[in-house]
């Protein structure tokens, strides 16, 4: 039998060997670790539908970003959930808001370590929408008012990175007007430019208490069947000035983060959420998976999509894995 000269099988043989010719690289410079923080002091209240996964007072979330930083990880960002909620979500710009507080602490604590914060107004409105509503619409301009208040608000208190998530029209443009009035013309924005009105995002939901009271997101997120739509919209905000772009969620739009980092030279986001996490803890939970593997051959399959950067819950088990390596 006449075997052909390359035998790819050759360079599959031992660890070192794979080692060697492995196309993508996962590394914990690659993760950013998300925390949620809620007012009080020494609460760490576990989240039901995200399993190792809390809702923190300001004290501890610096705890958690110290963990995060002695494994590695470069990056957190925050959510807050707020003491009071109301209509239009004035908590969110609140100089000693949740969030406020807890960036000031963590980058006091640790001050190598890039604090990025969710801006959108779903955790601080009482009506759990993305913003200001009108007759019960989204009005997109108002809500552009009110964000611009509160990535400054972000910058003020320490933010390296403010994170606008609506998917507003003209978002980015609005916030880097703001922060560059206001003197902060060096903090970055990291815009959710390809975020999908997806059912993967129901464990969040309730890690933040965000559902809608009424009616949906789908209005302003993105339907699920467009890929062209994200170039577009990744196109646009890098035009008014983001300078890392996003593509929500990860595993059912890896070919959307491949078609963005074809065609977007800025680096790209992928957000693990929180569906996603979910599914491979419960099916670990059951023994129906090898948890360990799961975890890093999902990562591994998004940054091999494209993605440079990871937002995953999974940030700090992935950190102990790889460590091990």
């Amino acid at each position: 039998m006449n075997y052909p000269e390359y035998r790819p099988r050759r360079m599959r043989r031992t660890e070192g060997l794979r080692r060697m010719i492995r196309e993508t690289r996962l590394s914990v410079d690659d993760f950013v670790y998300p925390l949620f923080v809620v007012p009080g002091s020494g609460i760490e209240k576990p989240i039901s539908s995200l399993p190792g996964q809390f809702n923190l007072s300001v004290d501890k979330a610096v705890d958690m970003a110290g963990r995060a930083v002695d494994l590695g990880i470069p990056s957190v960002i925050l959510f807050g959930i707020p003491e009071h909620k109301d209509a239009v979500g004035s908590e969110a710009w609140k100089d000693q808001g949740v969030i406020q507080k807890a960036t000031r602490a963590i980058k006091k604590a640790h001050p190598s370590l890039v604090v990025q914060v969710d801006a959108c107004f779903c955790e601080y409105t009482d009506h759990g929408h993305c913003g200001v509503l009108v007759d019960g619409e989204l009005d997109n301009d108002a809500t552009l008012e009110n964000l611009a208040r509160a990535v400054t608000s972000y910058a003020k208190a320490g933010a390296d990175v403010v994170a606008p998530s609506g998917m507003l029209d003209g978002f980015v443009g609005a916030c880097r007007d703001a922060l560059d009035q206001d003197g902060f013309d060096q903090v970055a924005i990291m815009a959710y430019s390809a975020k999908y009105a997806s059912a993967y995002y129901g464990p969040f939901r309730e890690a933040v208490d965000s559902a809608p009271s009424s009616g949906d997101r789908k209005g302003h997120q993105m339907d699920p069947a467009n890929v062209a739509e994200a170039v577009r919209e990744t196109a646009m905000d890098v035009a008014e000035g983001a300078d890392i772009v996003m593509v929500k969620p990860a595993l059912a739009y890896l070919d959307v983060i491949r078609a963005v980092s074809d065609e977007i030279n800025m680096p790209v986001a992928a957000y693990n959420v929180s569906g996603e996490y979910a599914m491979i803890e419960a099916a670990a939970e059951r023994g129906w998976i090898d948890r360990d593997r799961i975890v890093i051959e999902t990562l591994t399959g998004i940054r091999r999509a494209g993605a440079d950067i990871i937002i995953t819950y999974h940030a700090l088990h992935a950190a102990k894995l790889l460590a091990k390596r």
